[in-house]
């Protein structure tokens, strides 16, 4: 097959522009693979059509949220891509929150409608109560009049009359904050896409793409390595062949049937997948590339995965804020052998700026630590509803403020040093001390917490919970574990709890994590894993 003239990609301009362009430029292309469902890129674009009209018949209007909880589906990128032709949101939720944490979003997010798989149905109905507004269930798998598939053929397939803008939000993902409420990040049409578009154009190796890619889609859509890198491929018109969710097992015996050739995975997901039995038995040789994020790959994983893939890796750096990617490693720089740049994030991709900065915001010099800062077309619109936050975060200039620590060296690639904010990522969760904390506070023997990440050779890092207990009063690791687990999602929720007299803090009251930290990470070169 021929390589896609990424030039052409310049008339995309919006979400919905991928599903009518690539239906007149490759109509029988498909588009989406989902256990046995097989859609073209003609019939996406025809049912995105149907969705965007029959929103607009329940009264859906330009700027709406609609949410979406569920596994991953073939659905939920026709829901994405029809709901911005009506001018929606799409605001995907995680299912593995807690009923409490759903409702936050849905109340925060206004959201009107709610598409809901049913092994999810209760865990909806709970969210929708405790959130205290109406909401509107559609359920993926009801074949029903009032299911999704019924719901959406109910109306015609013509181009639904409404101007979007390449300026208006498409797509709004939650992160946690240090003040542990969720913060809803707004990304527009031009958010998700210039930047892509700018890096085929650019003639980078690894962002080119062929006619005959096919694109795995495993990480969770509620996350920017999910949905972003779906609309990726999309957008390049690539079939992505979607799981349900993450399993090793079921990943590795996609690769050779679905001829799979491009995958974004987090190094933790890989080092599973290379573990199964049989994972060296497998037929790679469609297997292009291989993109990972959310933290560095270790050596002695980036050996053994290239010697079972035997393709080139590209390591991709950013924030949900800025689209998920502003920096990148290319595969040249992957070096089995070891070198500096195989500790770096690796370099700005095309059209962002990168600079570092201190506490109040001036620029530093090459190879010196501080705040990392970037500028682009690819950064948020700014936090829903949260204009302190947007301001703390955005400057006036366009500057966003990553929370990350490193440096740049002389030849402009980036090193992350360590976190400013006191995030911890946990498998690719991101994990927010501050939630973790509100969450054990609430239990009866609990005078004191602290929260913090400590060295996990599966997962990266882990969450440990340092707590003082009230004066006689008495409380298990078991105890508190399982408390934390009643009100945040398992994920969240501490590993380890060590009990301490007190806990060290600062003269003005602030508890000094980095002290409570250092023990656990002693001896690694940077405070993240």
């Amino acid at each position: 097959m021929g390589t896609l003239n990424a030039h052409d990609l310049a008339d995309i301009e919006t979400l919905g522009d991928i599903a009518r362009i690539h239906a007149n430029a490759r109509p029988d292309t498909v588009a989406l693979k989902f256990e046995g469902r097989i859609t073209t890129y003609s019939l996406l674009n025809a049912r995105t059509n149907r969705i965007a009209r029959a929103l607009q018949a329940d009264n859906v209007s330009k700027g709406d949220r609609i949410g979406y909880l569920a596994k991953n589906t073939d659905y939920f990128f026709e829901i994405l891509l029809g709901g911005v032709k009506a001018g929606a949101v799409t605001l995907p939720i995680g299912w593995r929150l807690a009923p409490a944490e759903v409702a936050y979003m849905l109340e925060n997010g206004e959201v009107s409608i709610l598409f809901v798989s049913a092994e999810f149905g209760d865990l909806a109905r709970q969210a929708i109560t405790l959130a205290g507004r109406p909401v509107r269930i559609i359920e993926l798998e009801d074949e029903t009049p009032s299911g999704y598939t019924l719901w959406r053929d109910s109306q015609s397939d013509a181009e639904p009359e409404l101007a979007i803008n390449p300026s208006d939000t498409a797509l709004q993902l939650y992160t946690s904050g240090t003040t542990g409420r969720p913060k809803g990040v707004m990304l527009t049409h031009s958010n998700l896409l210039k930047m892509w578009i700018r890096a085929g154009q650019a003639g980078i190796d690894c962002f080119g793409w062929a006619e005959d890619d096919v694109c795995l889609v495993a990480m969770p859509l509620a996350h920017i390595g999910g949905t972003g890198w779906g609309v990726v491929g999309l957008l390049n018109g690539a079939t992505l062949a979607i799981l349900r969710e993450f399993d090793p097992v079921v990943a590795l015996g996609a690769i050779e049937p679905e001829r799979i050739t491009k995958l974004f995975m987090v190094p933790a997901a890989l080092n599973f997948m290379i573990q199964m039995p049989g994972a060296r038995d497998i037929d790679y040789s469609r297997l292009r590339l291989i993109f990972y994020g959310a933290s560095p790959i270790p050596i002695d994983l980036l050996r053994q995965c290239m010697e079972v893939f035997g393709c080139g890796f590209c390591q991709q750096y950013g924030m949900t804020e800025a689209c998920g990617t502003i920096v990148y490693l290319p595969s040249d720089d992957h070096d089995p052998n070891g070198n500096r740049r195989m500790k770096s994030a690796g370099r700005p991709m095309p059209g962002i700026e990168i600079k570092i900065v201190d506490a109040q915001g001036n620029d530093l010099p090459a190879e010196t630590v501080g705040e990392i800062a970037t500028r682009s077309t690819s950064n948020m619109a700014g936090y829903w509803k949260n204009e302190a936050a947007t301001h703390e975060t955005l400057n006036e200039n366009g500057w966003l403020r990553t929370g990350d620590a490193g440096y740049l060296d002389a030849d402009g690639y980036l090193y992350i040093h360590d976190r400013v904010k006191d995030m911890i990522i946990s498998g690719a969760e991101n994990i927010y001390p501050a939630e973790v904390e509100g969450a054990i506070f609430g239990h009866p023997s609990v005078a004191d917490v602290a929260v913090i990440g400590v060295p996990d050779s599966r997962w990266g890092e882990a969450v440990k919970a340092v707590i003082v207990l009230k004066p006689g009063a008495e409380a298990s690791e078991t105890d508190i574990i399982s408390f934390a687990r009643q009100r945040i999602a398992a994920f969240k929720a501490p590993k380890s709890v060590d009990f301490v007299q007190v806990l060290p803090r600062n003269a003005a009251g602030k508890v000094l994590k980095r002290n409570l930290k250092e023990p656990y990470w002693a001896g690694k070169d940077r405070n993240v894993n």
